[in-house]
């Protein structure tokens, strides 16, 4: 794979090389790719989330292969697919979107158990990205469970 394509893509064009907290532009930056996406239906949102899952893991192995790093902070294809598994059939509400995002940057930065084993013990692509596909679950759990039992997430116009 192509050296330059593999920094674009591993950084999110960038992204992930802005000053200070690279992991909350990575998810920022991921916000626009959230509203394309959530234009499709629940399956394929999710064939594609989970194709970008696969990605990420590929692309992180090749960046780490590059650079000779274990999980740079440059690298914000992880929280990209994190923050998408978290907004998966949720409202498209800026009431979802903004608790979304803030517990996806919480539950990122601080990993709790057992996101954080994950995120110490397996190395390579996988262990790249594998501690924010587990973020992204909990956050979706949390929030379906907000959404089903509380009107916080704003009204349900379209659910993914």
């Amino acid at each position: 794979m192509n050296q330059k394509l593999v920094i674009q893509l591993a950084t999110f064009f960038g992204a992930g090389r802005l000053p200070k907290s690279p992991g909350t532009w990575g998810t920022l930056a991921t916000i626009p790719l959230w509203y394309l996406l959530a234009q499709l239906h629940a399956i394929p949102y999710m064939v594609v989330v989970l194709l970008l899952c696969i990605a990420a893991i590929l692309i992180a192995q090749a960046y780490e292969n590059f650079t000779h790093t274990h999980d740079s902070k440059e690298i914000v294809i992880d929280e990209v697919v994190g923050f998408l598994i978290t907004m998966t059939w949720l409202p498209m509400t800026w009431q979802s979107l903004v608790a979304g995002f803030v517990l996806f940057r919480i539950v990122d930065i601080v990993k709790p158990p057992p996101i954080r084993q994950l995120d110490q013990k397996v190395k390579g692509g996988v262990g790249v990205v594998i501690d924010d596909i587990a973020a992204g679950i909990v956050c979706n759990i949390i929030l379906q469970m907000v959404y089903t039992y509380t009107p916080w997430l704003g009204a349900q116009t379209q659910t993914l």
